[in-house]
């Protein structure tokens, strides 16, 4: 459970806030809810995402329900120390496309005072960590783990499975290349893939080689 730090004006130091999960899991929906309060609380907020993030406008971040929230393209996470100077939080969406050098950047804007909500994917399509993310959720106060509903079961799901052949590992897509699922859901797609690429071999050639083996061994 998120509960929100009481700001003590004689401590200098910020704080990191993670929100992660799957794809269609409310994660950008539940940065941009804490990051308009801030506004509305009338703190200095600045809001940054990767460059290549450019699915629905290219400096808005947009959640999948349409809600958003102005921010800064940057390419590279140093950018984000230079142009976060001065405020009093800092948003980050899509954190999982950043270099390494985000956990630092994070970690430097909060050891200045700054109020940091990290949003991104805590694993990609195969089911591994993604990125920055584990280091990021291990070095944040506060952790939010958010899910979605898997497709094929209703229960909660934490996978982000990719429905295309595409195997790069950043591919920014929506509901016809992702969807949400369980682990028994996940485990069946990627068990089922697995088989799909499974050479088979009839009986008279597997019968051939065990010959010819035999042959060459004597």
């Amino acid at each position: 459970m998120f509960l929100e730090n009481t700001v003590n004006p004689k401590e200098q130091f910020g704080w990191i806030e993670v929100i992660c999960g799957s794809m269609f899991s409310g994660k950008t929906e539940e940065l941009i809810r804490r990051l308009k309060r801030a506004q509305f609380a009338k703190q200095k907020v600045e809001i940054f995402k990767p460059i290549v993030d450019t699915r629905y406008h290219e400096e808005m971040v947009v959640s999948h329900d349409a809600n958003e929230i102005r921010s800064t393209p940057v390419p590279a996470a140093a950018n984000i120390r230079l142009l976060a100077d001065g405020c009093d939080v800092v948003g980050i969406d899509e954190a999982q496309f950043f270099d390494d050098e985000i956990v630092t950047v994070c970690n430097d804007l909060a050891n200045k005072g700054i109020r940091v909500l990290v949003a991104g994917l805590d694993m990609d399509f195969k089911g591994n960590p993604f990125g920055p993310m584990p280091a990021l959720m291990a070095t944040a106060e506060y952790v939010t783990k958010v899910h979605a509903i898997c497709t094929r079961t209703g229960n909660l799901a934490n996978y982000s499975y990719r429905k295309s052949n595409n195997d790069n590992l950043v591919m920014l897509g929506e509901t016809e290349e992702y969807e949400p699922l369980s682990r028994a859901a996940f485990y069946r797609a990627m068990l089922k893939e697995k088989v799909k690429t499974m050479a088979v071999i009839a009986p008279e050639e597997l019968k051939q080689n065990k010959e010819d083996t035999n042959a060459k061994g004597n």
